[in-house]
């Protein structure tokens, strides 16, 4: 509709009231049933609290909003300046600007990352804000082999997440098996599973894979719920061994990390040695993920991306290259739920659900399927966000819903479109959204 007013059809009052009718309408439709009624907890059960001044006021809210892009934006005639162009010229400059500093860039991040334990600012609680950004990442980046690179859909990544985890606290509970013993276990474990789920999924694409990732990946979930006397079933499992740093464990007495060291005991030690866990894991995931690009096998990840019949055709054996994909992408995941057990000390499968598969994935799309630098600033962009929007209550996942929709409207390639190809034949050029579309075009 508004694409027909920036043509040149100048200002319509008739189409103007019909589309705000309908904004109108959805916005009714949506707020009066989120904002309109709340839940309170009452004697007896709960009580259905009214609040309906709150959700007429978002409805006004949206109309008007509606009614001043038909009356400023909408209303120029072609080329004059919408809001998604100039948005587009104002990101567009921003990545130019950071375009051939990305060396410069990642050392001055790497530097503030090994810094920031110790900044002044940096309590408790901002540090384990990074540990959770940083699981993310890594999990985004493990994610983004299989969906980004190799170009398969898949909505059931939690599932060798959970296996991470649970392979740690079955280990260390039934054997003793240290962490670092677990640790390495864990990732061949989850990427055992990988090629398991990867050769039922051969011959699918699309939805169909979809829909079978997304299958097992409640399968994972419910036989994890259901296995009572090997998993702990609902109640998880409690009492998971922490990580010692060379043995020396962070716990109070003698011959522990403080006292090795002559320092003053504090709880923070363990948080910090955590972080930089979970920092040289990321790093790992990033370097060995950076270095598969340049090989074989991560340039026939990105044919079968591009192409599977094309790939087939150059003689690339399809069925090694998908499941060294869900392998590899499955270890790290591995390596993350390993960790995350350890870190929380208690795991159950409700830690494990759909909506962790969702999260990820959007962080991956969200950043720009391909993209590592795309993956770390969806990540900040999402865990940081729902921190910081904490204390909305129930307008914290309206905000974060709308917010991903203005994403994908603004920017439908993610946040970090532009791609620099593995392999090129005399300069590097980079494949950005525009290319692609102008292609499309002819």
């Amino acid at each position: 509709m508004s694409s027909q007013v920036s043509s040149g059809a100048g200002l319509s009052p008739a189409m103007m009231a019909k589309d705000l009718l309908v904004a109108g309408i959805l916005a009714a439709a949506i707020f009066g049933t989120t904002l309109g009624f709340k839940t309170e907890t009452a004697v007896g059960g709960l009580s259905l609290e009214y609040k309906m001044g709150l959700a007429a006021s978002s409805i006004a809210i949206v109309v008007v909003g509606r009614l001043l892009l038909w009356l400023t934006l909408w209303r120029k005639g072609p080329g004059t300046g919408s809001a998604s162009s100039v948005a587009d010229s104002v990101f567009n400059g921003v990545v130019s600007l950071f375009e051939g500093r990305t060396k410069i860039l990642g050392i001055a991040a790497l530097l503030f990352a090994l810094v920031f334990p110790f900044l002044p600012f940096a309590d408790r609680y901002w540090i384990d804000l990074a540990i959770l950004i940083l699981t993310y990442i890594m999990l985004g980046w493990g994610l983004n082999i299989v969906v980004g690179l190799a170009g398969l859909l898949d909505l059931g990544y939690v599932a060798f997440y959970a296996i991470g985890a649970y392979s740690y606290a079955l280990l260390a509970h039934y054997f003793g098996f240290s962490f670092w013993m677990c640790l390495p276990l864990a990732g061949i474990l989850a990427a055992f599973w990988g090629i398991i789920l990867g050769f039922p999924v051969l011959r699918l694409r699309g939805d169909y894979l979809a829909i079978v990732t997304l299958a097992f990946g409640e399968i994972i979930r419910v036989v994890l719920l259901n296995w009572y006397q090997f998993t702990g079933g609902p109640d998880g499992l409690s009492g998971i061994p922490r990580p010692t740093f060379f043995g020396l464990p962070f716990k109070r007495g003698e011959g522990n990390f403080a006292d090795v060291f002559g320092l003053d005991y504090s709880s923070i030690h363990r948080i910090i040695f955590l972080y930089f866990l979970i920092l040289a894991l990321a790093l790992l995931t990033n370097f060995v993920t950076n270095r598969l690009r340049r090989l074989p096998i991560g340039r026939a990840w990105e044919a079968l991306r591009e192409d599977e019949i094309a790939c087939r055709s150059l003689g690339l054996n399809t069925t090694m290259v998908k499941l060294s994909a869900f392998a590899i992408g499955a270890m790290f995941a591995g390596f993350a739920g390993s960790f995350f057990a350890t870190r929380q000390g208690f795991i159950s499968p409700e830690s494990f659900t759909f909506i962790e598969s969702a999260l990820i994935l959007a962080i991956v799309v969200l950043g720009g399927m391909g993209s590592q630098v795309g993956v770390v600033i969806a990540s900040i962009a999402l865990i940081g966000g729902f921190e910081f929007f904490r204390e909305a209550e129930q307008f914290r996942m309206l905000i974060f819903g709308l917010a991903m929709v203005v994403i994908m409207v603004w920017k439908p390639r993610g946040l970090v479109s532009t791609r620099i190809p593995s392999i090129f034949l005399k300069e590097k050029k980079a494949v950005s959204s525009d290319m692609v579309a102008q292609g499309e075009g002819h």
